[in-house]
């Protein structure tokens, strides 16, 4: 025998449950790990498990595949599904196209209701400083913002009545001396040769046929749906002005809100600083504007114009447009004063002249000087785009969005730049 070798003629003395020669040994039943399928005699698995792999094992299926159906041998094993299917992809992307242009579609119809939402936010943010000033005096948030709005609307009224009497005044007066106009032109010589030379009775009264006369009605109806649809578009103004200053509180709330809680407080710094430099604006172009007006008012009185008061609102509210309102106001008054006299006319040149040197050195920088610091260039350039996207009320916004773009830019973009 070999040295080292184990002896196999009996059982271990030390080992009494060792099996003999030839028989096989006892093995205890495997404990099967955690999760693993039940096993049946043999070591094969339960009837219940045999339908799929166990869990755990590289066949198994994810909890995100499809389930796996059994099938047979015969044209081999599937493969494992393709989790993102070209065709899928491709009708998802071309959902959100025509969602896309769904939503283009919606907001140009809706511009029109759109810039009334934007006026009316803006009118509110420049009148909430007013309505804060008599809540400090004790009167409610609501009986605030009706004052204000009664101050607004009868503001409103009076400008009205301001331009409308003379707008009428003058038509009738034309009407009434047209035939006098009519009468001595025919009695003009060198009119009834231009007359006789080019036939203008006659191409007169082929003009005037009935798609002449539908033309003019068209004008007439387009002239009143103009004018009411001006009265709906005023009162819807005022009704959204109303409301955003009653709720402005609470909107202002909910837009912080929005914003994730670890930047809250700096946005909210950042939003009210924007709402407070908006509504001094407001304010500074009002008091600016009420300024020229008047001053307008007590120039035309000394002149002898026609219809003080109503040059007086068309300057104020000329006045309220950044850049060029000032000057277009100017020369509507300088054209009534030559239509009036030559000296008055001279006289409303000079006066305009020396009074926007007044505005612009004196009266607007100690006005505006606390509200709003915007770079001259980015205050022209932002007026002109204004009015080349929304008109008028592009260059009434045009400033407090520069400031309020400028603002940013100083505390939030530029700090970022710096720190990278």
């Amino acid at each position: 025998m070999a040295q080292g070798e184990p002896t196999t003629h009996g059982p271990d003395p030390e080992r009494p449950d060792a099996p003999r020669p030839g028989e096989e040994p006892d093995r205890p039943p495997a404990t099967a790990p955690a999760g693993a399928p039940a096993r049946g005699p043999g070591g094969r698995p339960d009837a219940a498990d045999e339908d799929g792999p166990p869990a755990g094992s590289a066949d198994a299926p994810d909890d995100d595949d499809p389930p796996v159906f059994t099938v047979s041998g015969r044209f081999g094993r599937p493969g494992r599904p393709l989790r993102r299917n070209s065709f899928l992809v491709g009708f998802t992307g071309g959902l959100g196209v025509l969602l896309a242009y769904t939503v283009y579609l919606g907001l140009r119809n809706a511009a029109g209701i759109l810039v009334l939402v934007v006026i009316a936010l803006f009118l509110a943010v420049g009148l909430n400083p007013a309505v804060l000033r008599l809540r400090r005096f004790g009167l409610p948030r609501g009986l605030a913002v009706a004052v204000v709005a009664l101050t607004v609307l009868l503001l409103l009224c009076g400008g009205v009545l301001a331009l409308v009497p003379p707008i009428v005044t003058q038509s009738g007066q034309f009407v009434e001396q047209l035939p006098s106009y009519v009468e001595a032109l025919r009695r003009n010589e060198a009119v009834n040769d231009l007359v006789e030379r080019y036939d203008l009775m006659e191409r007169v009264q082929s003009a005037a046929n009935a798609e002449t006369v539908g033309r003019a009605l068209g004008g007439v109806l387009g002239g009143a749906q103009l004018i009411f649809g001006t009265i709906f578009r005023a009162l819807t103004v005022l009704v959204l002005t109303i409301y955003f200053l009653v709720y402005f509180d609470k909107l202002r709330a909910l837009g912080y809100a929005v914003v994730p809680a670890s930047r809250r407080e700096r946005v909210r710094l950042i939003g009210d600083e924007i709402l407070t430099k908006v509504g001094a604006y407001m304010v500074g172009a009002l008091t600016i504007a009420v300024l020229a007006g008047v001053s307008t008012f007590v120039f035309a009185l000394i002149a002898g114009l026609p219809y003080p008061f109503a040059l007086a609102v068309v300057v104020a509210v000329a006045d309220l447009i950044p850049q060029i309102g000032a000057t277009l106001g100017a020369v509507i008054v300088s054209l009534v004063g030559f239509a009036t006299d030559l000296p008055v006319g001279i006289a409303c040149v000079v006066f305009f002249v020396i009074y926007q040197q007044v505005e612009n050195y004196l009266i607007y920088p100690k006005i505006m000087r606390r509200s709003v610091e915007v770079n001259e260039v980015a205050a022209l350039v932002a007026a002109l785009l204004g009015v080349a996207l929304m008109g008028v009320v592009g260059a009434l916004l045009a400033i407090p969005l520069v400031a309020a773009v400028q603002l940013i830019l100083r505390e939030v973009v530029l700090p970022r730049q710096e720190s990278r």
